[in-house]
């Protein structure tokens, strides 16, 4: 049986789809293990940006853009630049299932940066990470040297969850670091560690939930650490303390 095009299946999962043409990609998906989880990323994705996003929609419009005392021309290049930003959010939103957009700054970012990486990339079936836990030892370099720090991988058995591998990402500050476990029922964490700046000494732990995701996420020196995962508060506050202690022993 074919396999929808990629256009159809973001179309697919963007419900653009004619109801005869849906029900014939719905037919290729199903026999085809492989469209069918990508589609299922790329679903977990937007539900994931539109968890993370849709809020802005909600926010005042800043009073420059609303300022009529200023001269048409003005005006007309900010509607244009707040155009072209429009544009330039769509085309992100449709790139995201190869490039994951992360906001700057500190604090709840953070904790969005790293719930974004997780719808991204834990749904994944084939490749999930870049390297696997079969060569822990040189992802843990490989991810130290870009990062510029001496990173540690954190064992987490005694809580269920075995190291599936890692990736390098891109983040608001330079290289990101993505070391992700799988427990034996298939459930995924992610541990996520990226160079931070402004305020060093906030060490205490934050909890942040984006969407379906529980993040709990600290700062400690240079660096920023978020553990995310859908699983219940508590059990992750837990596996968070051990991975905190583990990191500094």
């Amino acid at each position: 049986m074919n396999k929808p095009s990629e256009e159809e299946l973001h179309a697919w999962v963007d419900g653009e789809l004619g109801d005869a043409r849906r029900a014939e990609v719905e037919g290729q998906l199903a026999g085809n293990e492989e469209a069918a989880a990508r589609a299922r990323r790329y679903r977990s994705i937007n539900e994931a940006l539109k968890s993370l996003y849709d809020p802005v929609l909600d926010e005042p419009v800043p009073d420059r853009l609303l300022d009529r005392r200023r001269p048409w021309t003005e005006r007309a290049g900010v509607y244009a630049k707040a155009a072209g930003l429009v544009a330039v959010g769509t085309a992100l939103g449709w790139l995201a299932h190869a490039f994951v957009p992360l906001p700057s700054g500190q604090g709840v970012s953070l904790a969005r940066q790293a719930a974004i990486a997780y719808a991204v990339y834990a749904p994944e079936v084939r490749h999930p990470v870049e390297v696997g836990a079969d060569d822990a030892d040189h992802l843990v370099r490989w991810l130290s040297k870009r990062l510029g720090t001496d990173l540690k991988c954190p064992k987490l058995g005694a809580y269920g969850f075995s190291l599936v591998g890692g990736r390098l990402l891109s983040g608001p500050n330079g290289p990101v670091a993505q070391f992700m476990f799988q427990d034996n029922r298939g459930a995924r964490l992610t541990l996520y560690v990226s160079g931070q700046r402004g305020d060093s000494h906030q060490t205490a732990f934050r909890f942040s939930q984006e969407d379906r995701v529980s993040v709990f996420y600290w700062i400690d020196g240079r660096y920023g650490y978020a553990l995310s995962g859908e699983i219940g508060r508590e059990k992750l506050l837990s596996i968070a303390n051990a991975v905190y202690q583990q990191l500094n022993p």
